[in-house]
């Protein structure tokens, strides 16, 4: 079984959020934007926002438990670059299986990643 992020893998302050929205990239997918600038702590954070036109507080609380378990269960999560990263979930998330949104996220997610050399 894959490990459950730390603490240290969360962003936490408003400020951190601000900075990916403000000076980061974005990538679009179906159900969510997903925002990332670099850091300099060397390990990628990971937020997520889900505003009330995504649905009531159940709706909203639900998508973000299973993004937060897409990302723990995601074994290529440690290759991740230092990022900080804002999941940003779109009304279209409120129709969606755990598996269509798994496959959004890890479309955005995967570009992110360090390459791994091939010369061997």
């Amino acid at each position: 079984m894959t490990e459950r992020p730390t603490n240290d893998e969360r962003l936490r302050r408003r400020a951190d959020y601000q900075r990916c929205y403000r000076g980061g990239r974005r990538r679009h997918g179906t159900f969510a934007t997903l925002h990332f600038v670099p850091n300099s702590l060397g390990v990628a954070r990971l937020g997520i926002t889900a505003t009330r036109k995504v649905g009531p507080a159940v709706v909203r609380n639900r998508a973000k438990r299973r993004i937060r378990e897409i990302y723990r269960r995601w074994p290529e999560r440690q290759r991740l670059e230092p990022l900080d990263m804002v999941v940003h979930l779109k009304p279209s998330v409120r129709g969606c299986g755990f598996e269509e949104l798994r496959k959004d996220l890890l479309r955005l997610w995967r570009p992110l990643t360090r390459r791994t050399s091939r010369a061997g």
